[in-house]
């Protein structure tokens, strides 16, 4: 029994190693060997510094809260950030707000 890897294309069971390839010899599909590492990303405040989990941050720039007429002023204080995937991302809560998404670029670790 063979101890390589079906096609992922079309299920072939005839795969055979290529240098750092796998390759199908019916369909011709290659794929690497070692499956891609994924890097974590870093979110850094806009001063550099590394922002994690749980870390409380300060809003240095005005913001519109969208779809509202209200502002968050500058030096208000964010406890208990959440990190995320996406353009913004920081998830939080905000006295006075509620919920809200923030990007890292507007605050600093406080």
């Amino acid at each position: 029994m063979s101890s390589l890897p079906k096609c992922p294309q079309c299920s072939s069971e005839f795969t055979y190693e290529d240098g750092d390839n796998f390759v199908c010899p019916e369909c011709a599909h290659e794929w690497p060997k070692a499956a891609p590492v994924e890097e974590a990303k870093v979110v850094r405040d806009a001063n550099g510094n590394v922002l994690q989990d749980g870390d409380s941050v300060t809003v240095i720039k005005d913001l519109k809260v969208k779809g509202s007429s209200s502002v968050v002023k500058v030096g208000t204080k964010v406890k208990n950030i959440r990190l995320v995937d996406g353009d913004h991302d920081i998830d939080c809560k905000i006295d006075g707000f509620g919920a809200m998404q923030l990007k890292s670029e507007f605050v600093k670790k406080a």
